[in-house]
């Protein structure tokens, strides 16, 4: 089932309060949310107590430029990649002036997918500031839509655990 608007203004919340709790600051990574958490994160009052930017590099060309993405794991491994989301997390840490990032790739849909990476597979990768990065994929179910809330959902989710 997918998230509401009301499940993940909950979840933004929980993460601004964890933030603002360890005085961290939050930079994301977006491609295939397009910005749905920069937007859920700074849809929060107070937002800029713990929300320093976002980054939506959907294209190869803005994941190089903004998120210092490898051509070569773009051309080995594909956007939607282990590898990528961790370049991608790690680009945007050293690009901001945050302290704690998270980072999405997937495919949202209706079409882009293929056998080995089925629509609804997203990478999501989150990282802290001079630690190792973490990254996990999801197989979500649904339209565009609902794939890209569950997307949010989990980034959200992610930050909260960590």
């Amino acid at each position: 089932m997918s998230p509401t608007d009301a499940d993940l203004e909950q979840l933004a919340v929980s993460v601004g309060q964890h933030l603002r709790a360890q005085r961290d600051m939050l930079v994301t990574a977006e491609s295939c949310t397009g910005g749905w958490i920069a937007k859920a994160m700074t849809d929060i009052a107070g937002s800029s107590a713990w929300f320093d930017c976002g980054m939506a590099a959907y294209s190869y060309e803005a994941k190089q430029a903004l998120l210092g993405v490898r051509p070569q794991t773009l051309e080995t491994f594909g956007a939607v990649s282990r590898e990528t989301v961790i370049e991608m997390v790690s680009g945007a840490l050293v690009n901001s002036g945050a302290s704690v990032a998270v980072a999405v790739t997937g495919i949202a849909g209706p079409g882009g997918g293929s056998e080995d990476k089925p629509v609804g597979t997203v990478w999501i990768g989150w990282k802290r500031r001079g630690g190792y990065a973490r990254a996990q994929v999801f197989q979500f179910d649904g339209d565009r839509d609902a794939v890209r809330r569950q997307t949010v959902a989990a980034a959200l989710g992610g930050l909260v655990e960590a």
